[in-house]
């Protein structure tokens, strides 16, 4: 068994996921989180409880491997540079327990879990309950970050039973 941490960065809330997922890519639920940053007085300090609870939870569980949600570029720069800022917190948190780190777009999430890329985070909260036969409903900000593990464990399985990496899969030419 692999067990995977699965981080959805945000400057107000901040999903994390933990499953342990085997050779086929099988998973099981192990955690979920949602930090909540707003009670925080500073941004700065928003990033900082963003890398002191994410590498408690890494002390707490012990993944293998972690994933994160790619940036993708928001109307916003403001938002886009927080996001960025906030991913930054939450990579450092895992890099500095040695883990690798993944790393996967919106659209590669969505088409992993639901099967289309332009899936709503309704959609995405149902996937992730039926993958991991969990009841009840999931916040959206953790069904992201377990998405986000499933996506890669997923991806892994797949790279391991073809042999090719994933970096090399588009290349068809």
């Amino acid at each position: 068994m692999t067990r995977v941490l699965g981080i959805d960065p945000g400057s107000q809330r901040t999903g994390i996921g933990i499953i342990d997922t085997d050779v086929s890519g099988k998973a099981v639920h192990v955690f979920h989180a949602t930090l909540k940053l707003l009670d925080n007085d500073s941004f700065a300090l928003r990033l900082k409880q963003i890398f002191e609870e994410t590498s408690a939870i890494i002390e707490t569980y012990q993944p293998d491997e972690a994933a994160i949600e790619r940036v993708f570029m928001a109307k916003n720069p403001d938002s886009a540079l927080k996001l960025g800022q906030a991913r930054g917190a939450a990579i450092c948190a895992v890099v500095t327990r040695n883990l690798t780190v993944a790393e996967y777009a919106p659209k590669e999430i969505k088409q992993a879990v639901v099967g289309g890329g332009g899936a709503d985070k309704t959609q995405i909260q149902h996937m992730v309950c039926v993958l991991l036969q969990l009841t009840g409903k999931l916040q959206a900000d953790a069904a992201d970050a377990l998405a986000i593990a499933l996506t890669h464990a997923h991806t892994r399985a797949t790279t391991q039973r073809i042999g090719i990496p994933r970096t090399a899969w588009r290349r068809r030419r």
